[in-house]
């Protein structure tokens, strides 16, 4: 069944009926012959996935009554929920500025698990466009990634007036966010790639996301932070992708701490290895989907 797609080349005939014909012939699973000009063309539909994210997060929406609002009130009531559970579990936070450390990762951890969410859905919910439509197809799960940082810009503006209110100042580590939105960006573009190729050929992958995020996120330094992890938690630091990015993050917004150099290799390799094993993997099989959906 996976050898069922084809690729498709042109031949010019010079006998009597000088036709033009289409040669099929089944493909191997790799990268597309023309690398380069997958991506110019990647780049050149860039209009068309920013329509496709506007109108996705739109549909997303459309039915509530506050709308857009939701990407502010949905973590913020989760700040509060988490805010009050630790509260009663530990008898108050131990976290100076906590509720504005809490949102930090809540935050940005959002922009992880949105993109997984919905870069898992991405092919297989654009089943008519992907049979019917040639078009690179890595748009669909880079759409839920754009779509992901399109929900957080309303967040940071809470992030911000909740700081100003709590006594957070601003600070020059707040222009740290920049590199690290652009690293987790790459990062999440490799993992929306790889879940969206494993829903196409495991449809149970959505089933089992939801638990694997809770795990990750209890894993990472959201409602914790990053000095409270005891010795027998180290294996974590190395472990975890999203470590160094919400420690970096948070101590960067709440307390103005500038990482150490180290972090940033550690960031950046992480967003590199996801993207190339995700690129690879949904690359390598994007001709297969048509088949498979």
């Amino acid at each position: 069944m996976a050898k069922a797609a084809i690729d498709v080349k042109t031949v010019a005939d010079d006998d009597e009926f000088r036709g033009t014909f289409h040669v099929y012939e089944p493909y191997r699973a790799g990268l597309p012959r023309n690398f380069s000009g997958y991506l110019k063309e990647l780049w050149r539909r860039r209009e068309f996935m920013n329509e496709m994210t506007r109108a996705n997060v739109r549909a997303n929406q459309l039915d509530t009554l506050f709308g857009r609002l939701w990407n502010v009130i949905n973590p913020l009531l989760m700040g509060l929920v988490y805010l009050l559970l630790v509260l009663i579990l530990a008898r108050g936070a131990t976290i100076p500025n906590y509720f504005v450390y809490l949102l930090a990762g809540l935050f940005i951890f959002d922009v992880l698990e949105t993109s997984m969410s919905q870069g898992a859905k991405s092919v297989t919910s654009a089943g008519k466009m992907v049979t019917n439509t040639a078009f690179p197809k890595a748009l669909l799960p880079l759409s839920a990634v754009r779509g992901a940082l399109a929900e957080l810009w309303p967040s940071l503006i809470v992030l911000v007036v909740a700081a100003l209110v709590f006594g957070v100042r601003p600070q020059l580590t707040w222009l740290l966010t920049i590199p690290i939105l652009v690293l987790l960006t790459v990062f999440c573009a490799g993992l929306a790639m790889l879940v969206a190729t494993m829903q196409v050929y495991f449809r149970d992958t959505r089933s089992f996301l939801p638990y694997f995020m809770r795990l990750w996120f209890f894993a990472s330094p959201v409602l914790w932070a990053a000095d409270q992890l005891p010795k027998s938690g180290d294996f974590l630091r190395y472990l975890n992708p999203m470590f160094d990015f919400v420690a970096t993050w948070s101590d960067a917004i709440v307390y103005g701490e500038w990482p150490n150099p180290q972090v940033w290799l550690v960031m950046s390799g992480w967003a590199l290895v996801a993207l190339i094993l995700g690129g690879y993997v949904f690359l390598s099989r994007e001709r297969d989907f048509a088949v498979r959906i």
